[in-house]
């Protein structure tokens, strides 16, 4: 049987340039798939138009050339995308699998509403059961939400190891679609992934908690489920997560200070690939490459430039 071929991604949001948290994800996912003589596509996922620029894209583009991350193909970039995802949202209509939502962001967070240990709320079902004429009664748009089922999602990260969420217990009804019409992160990463072939899935490990609602909607979109591995966050002396915020940690900054080797080189020490923090090209990490070596706790990330 032929093995199937190995399709990662990078997904980049153009709100800004990449940080050392981006590029160390970057780097991960790049590495994995070449390893596996596999194919690396390049995303741009700019729903949200208000925080995102064409310039920035463009930089990312720069970027990831100047560190040697080079890419297969780029697919359209989401914010070109409404029609597609409206005709997933569509098939999920027609099922009646979504319901529109009217509560406010205040009622979400009040302290009556469920709340996981780490703050995340848990959505009541506050509006699952309306009547028309009590969604009639609403004089506000209205978000739209996907019935979860009441079932447990497990499945096993590459780095991570198995995790296991209640959907209904631990996460609840999730937005697909906004009050102002922009569709989510959950529906837009699925479509745009399945219909890249995408196999396997690179990224923080912040986003680990939202792979049982990403499996269930590849499950009503009839799409398979890449395998996934989430990698180490970097985190400030502070304990902080590195962000766009930090300015001084952004490539515009540090490629006026370091060469591109020099950077592979701290970041690939900080995963684990090599002994001590030196110069190298990620093309010459690639042969060495193994998920094995590659730590899977967050570290603190505090290099003297």
């Amino acid at each position: 049987m032929e093995q199937k071929k190995t399709v990662g991604r990078f997904a980049p949001t153009p709100s800004g340039r990449m940080h050392l948290g981006n590029v160390f994800a970057a780097l991960l996912a790049w590495l994995s798939v070449r390893s596996k003589g596999g194919e690396m596509v390049l995303r741009m996922e700019d729903l949200d138009t208000a925080r995102t620029k064409p310039e920035y894209a463009q930089l990312l583009r720069q970027d990831l050339a100047w560190l040697g991350l080079t890419y297969d193909r780029e697919t359209p970039p989401q914010s070109s995308r409404t029609q597609a995802y409206d005709c997933y949202f569509d098939r999920l209509r027609q099922q009646e699998l979504v319901y529109p939502c009217y509560c406010t962001r205040a009622q979400l967070h009040s302290v009556n509403a469920p709340h996981l240990s780490d703050g995340t709320y848990v959505y009541p079902g506050t509006c699952r059961d309306l009547t028309p004429q009590q969604r009639a009664a609403f004089r506000r748009e209205s978000a739209w939400r996907l019935r979860v089922p009441d079932r447990t999602v497990s499945f096993s990260d590459i780095l991570q190891g198995t995790v296991t969420q209640e959907l209904l217990r631990e996460c609840g009804d999730f937005v697909v679609r906004r009050s102002d019409g922009l569709y989510v992160y959950q529906l837009a990463v699925v479509a745009d992934d399945g219909e890249a072939g995408v196999t396997e899935v690179v990224r923080g490990l912040d986003l680990l908690g939202s792979v049982p609602r990403q499996m269930y909607l590849q499950e009503l979109f009839g799409f398979p489920h890449p395998e996934y591995a989430h990698v180490p966050l970097l985190l400030a002396p502070d304990g902080r997560r590195l962000s766009k915020r930090d300015r001084d940690l952004d490539l515009g900054y540090l490629r006026q200070r370091i060469t591109a080797r020099e950077l592979i080189g701290m970041l690939a020490y900080t995963a684990g690939l090599l002994e001590k923090p030196e110069p190298v090209a990620a093309q010459e990490l690639i042969g060495e490459f193994s998920w094995k070596r590659v730590q899977k706790d967050s570290v603190i990330f505090a290099p003297k430039w």
